[in-house]
């Protein structure tokens, strides 16, 4: 996890080893779930203090400030991308953090899990739908062509995954392909031998040539190149955790992180009802 001082987590009255396993818990649960990064090139992190990402664009002012005479100057603004961010709060029982000192290998941290999932949910929705308030769009949202219908029958998937892909190389976009699917049609496939005992599972990736990812906060799913260079994950502060408060009984925690999301090309994704 990323540390940064605005975190004040030396404020914390959590030791060490503590600290550690806190650390250890939230990535644990973090890694698996956050399949919208998995789709989209990461950029690095700049850290908290970064405000926003060079869009590399500009666009034309009336001139000069006002009371200037200048002839024939020309005068620009240049365009950026502004970091969102968002905290999401959870506590950690002083007891817990007691028993971690004294060497129990069992930590109790739901509240911690359950964070964990709306965190990754808040990033996955914002890369696969955007985020409007944050002025950004998603690769669903960008995607130029006419959603594919995926329905409720698994052994329809891989003729609907394949003309996705089809769509796609014959618009110039090559492969390897991906297919990003909210967590009941990831249950379907997996869960789904077709005629002759094949696999689902297999039988899609072959198509794809690529993964197959279950997306938390994914409406439907999602057919994504994964030639690189389409979908830009910019991150200011990394999720990490953050001290806020503590009280008797229990200390008060969250987890941050700032980014946001360019659609470089919408053509890269077809969606699927």
């Amino acid at each position: 996890m990323a540390v940064n001082d605005h975190l004040l987590r030396e404020k914390a009255p959590i030791p060490e080893l503590a600290w550690k396993a806190v650390d250890d818990e939230a990535r644990e649960r973090l890694t698996p779930l956050l399949s919208g990064r998995r789709l989209a090139d990461w950029t690095g992190t700049t850290g908290w203090q970064t405000s926003s990402v060079d869009l590399g664009r500009s666009r034309r002012l009336d001139g000069p400030p006002p009371g200037v005479k200048a002839e024939g100057t020309t005068a620009r603004l240049r365009r950026v991308q502004a970091m969102a961010e968002f905290r999401v709060p959870f506590s950690v029982s002083r007891d817990e953090i007691d028993d971690l000192q004294r060497g129990a290998q069992d930590p109790e941290f739901d509240d911690l899990a359950r964070a964990a999932r709306e965190a990754a949910v808040i990033e996955n929705r914002a890369i696969f739908h955007g985020w409007p308030e944050a002025g950004f769009e998603g690769i669903a949202g960008v995607s130029p062509y006419e959603a594919h219908s995926l329905g409720d029958n698994p052994d329809s998937y891989p003729a609907t995954v394949a003309r996705a892909v089809d769509h796609l190389r014959r618009n110039g976009i090559e492969g390897p392909y991906a297919l990003a699917i909210a967590p009941e049609g990831y249950t379907r496939i997996v869960e789904t031998a077709e005629h002759g005992g094949y696999p689902l599972f297999e039988h899609l990736s072959r198509i794809l040539g690529g993964q197959i990812l279950r997306a938390h906060g994914l409406d439907g799913a999602v057919v994504v190149s994964q030639r690189g260079g389409d979908f830009l994950l910019d991150v200011g502060q990394d999720l990490a955790i953050g001290y806020s408060d503590h009280d008797a009984n229990e200390v008060h925690l969250y987890l941050e992180e700032s980014f946001t999301f360019r659609a470089v090309e919408p053509d890269a994704s077809v969606c699927l009802r």
